[in-house]
């Protein structure tokens, strides 16, 4: 566990340098990042020489985010499931191997559209399952104050290589063709491999079985379901891929048709973007502590259209690099607000399934408006993609003013650690069950109205971590006396229940027991259901409240 550090060291940007596993991989990642823009730049361009029509140009930033929306939630359930280090080496490992073969088909000349698509599609699955534990594990690695600037200097990590390397991309590919610039990538794999190998975090051990994938996966979606927050910023992230990923996935044929270039143009524009997106993760530090979240988010939606409809209306390439800074800068304040977003919203234990549905979001409306707007690019042209792109980003913008972004917040969502097992009559085993649970409260009647608000907040939390049937009801004989029931599939499903709370949520239950009148904390029965051919219901001894 990492702990936290002065308050000074917090407003720092750079803060989180200072910790020698995050600045390892950083830099890994940094060598990493820009063989994969350079391997980017020679995909594409590729597809220029060898595809039929616009559908498949545009194919190549699909077979890029494809991957993320369908795998992304596995990769997730796999990050919280499993060592997070050997789920990033198997994923990097895998992604050079495949880079390898690319390198090899297109030296060999064995490459058609098809096939480059099928390989971008299996890198890019690597990177699926490599993300998820990427980024959750960059909370194993910094202070939970620090996350804010680690996913920022992420960004910017990024960036930088956005920054330059589509450029060297294109010096690449027109110097050495697309097979040297799938070899840099290959290459590029290597240091990164060497760090994750080599690193040995200090993770506190679980007392509990693993969950399987199935159950793991299904937790995720619940919470997520139960989090209404975070389903805004899925809807955002959603809305803000599908207009914005047009940009990238027509500036191919912006470079190739529209500005009269060769793959040297298209690097550069591509590096202007990258210039532009640095910018972004340099400032967007500050704008989140003068700025609310939806003025951020709608900004970038609006800087974001302007890009679109100047690459739209530009023949000069230099005009479009320039709307391509305001779309970079756009694009990373955009994407990491909603990356801390979720991430400072979320517990440890659920936040790379949570993480990895965001993913899908996001990705998923990158991956369909590529394709969407490869169609309309194909029939209209890209001008008119681009227009249409940027009309439908100003009213993604506009979805603010029914589902605005929450106000930014920290919570202490770190675990209560405050259950302990009761001691038990039976001899229960972990898979036994079903539980039924019963807490009993004493409410005033002048109480009642701030009970139940509490409790519709004590049912979402029961709900989201892993509660069934949650109900609350009223004594008709004794309406002072109201009982608090839900179930749980097995008790180790019980326990995960409870170990599940956080210190945010431990305010609810605080505001409960404040309410409660009685004497006696309030009373907790723990039941053991049974068919009835088998015997009556066994009631197990009452214990203190929990969580």
């Amino acid at each position: 566990m990492i702990d936290d550090e002065p308050d000074s060291e917090r407003v720092s940007a750079l803060a989180p340098f200072r910790h020698g596993i995050f600045r390892a991989v950083w830099s890994a990642s940094l060598v990493s990042n820009f063989g994969g823009l350079i391997q980017g730049v020679g995909a594409a361009w590729m597809m220029t020489t060898i595809a039929t029509s616009s559908y498949q140009v545009a194919l190549v930033q699909a077979s890029t985010t494809l991957p993320i929306m369908l795998f992304a939630l596995v990769a997730g359930a796999i990050a919280d499931s499993f060592n997070r280090r050997k789920v990033m080496l198997i994923a990097q490992i895998f992604m050079l191997v495949v880079s390898v073969l690319l390198t090899v088909f297109t030296y060999l000349g064995l490459m058609t559209p098809w096939t480059l698509l099928a390989f971008a599609f299996l890198i890019n699955s690597g990177t699926a399952l490599y993300n998820p534990s990427w980024q959750a594990s960059v909370g194993d690695m910094v202070p939970r104050a620090k996350l804010p600037a680690a996913v920022a200097l992420n960004s910017l990590g990024f960036n930088l290589t956005r920054s330059v390397g589509p450029a060297i991309g294109g010096i690449i590919v027109a110097a050495a063709g697309a097979a040297a610039a799938f070899a840099a990538n290959a290459l590029s794999y290597v240091g990164l491999i060497i760090v994750l190998a080599r690193w040995k975090p200090e993770l506190p051990a679980s007392t509990l079985p693993r969950e399987t994938l199935g159950a793991a996966m299904g937790a995720g979606l619940r919470y997520v379901a139960m989090s209404p927050n975070i389903g805004k910023v899925l809807v955002r992230g959603a809305a803000f891929g599908f207009s914005a990923g047009a940009v990238l996935a027509l500036l191919p044929l912006v470079a190739r048709d529209v500005v009269k270039g060769d793959a040297l143009t298209y690097g550069i524009m591509l590096g202007a973007f990258g210039i532009g997106a640095v910018g972004g993760a340099l400032i967007s530090v500050r704008l989140r502590q003068i700025l609310s979240s939806e003025t951020m988010v709608r900004m970038a939606f609006a800087g974001f259209a302007l890009c679109a409809f100047n690459a739209a209306v530009s023949d000069q390439a230099w005009q479009t690099s320039l709307g391509l800074l305001i779309g970079g800068a756009c694009w990373v304040v955009a994407l990491a607000h909603f990356n801390v977003t979720v991430q400072m919203s979320t517990p440890r234990w659920v936040v790379g399934r949570v993480l990895s549905v965001y993913q899908t979001a996001t990705f998923g409306g990158i991956a369909l408006g590529s394709w969407i707007w490869g169609v309309v690019a194909d029939a209209q042209g890209a001008e008119f993609a681009l227009t249409a792109a940027a009309v439908t980003m100003l009213a993604g913008g506009a979805i603010g003013l029914l589902l605005p972004l929450p106000q930014q917040a920290v919570l202490n969502l770190d675990p209560l650690n405050r259950f302990k097992e009761p001691h038990l009559a039976l001899d229960l085993k972990l898979r036994s069950g079903p539980i039924a649970i019963m807490i009993e409260y004493i409410i005033r009647e002048e109480d009642v109205p701030e009970f139940l608000a509490t409790m519709a907040e004590r049912g979402r939390i029961r709900r989201r971590d892993g509660a069934r049937n949650w109900t609350l009801a009223r004594d008709l004989e004794n309406p002072a006396i109201w009982i608090e029931h839900y179930h749980t599939p097995t008790w180790l499903e019980y326990i995960r229940h409870n170990k599940r709370a956080t210190h945010a949520d431990a305010v609810v239950g605080e505001r409960l027991r404040a309410l409660h009148s009685g004497d006696e904390p309030p009373r907790v029965r723990r039941m053991i259901e049974r068919p009835t051919t088998a015997g009556t219901t066994i009631v197990m001894p009452k214990g203190p409240i929990e969580h």
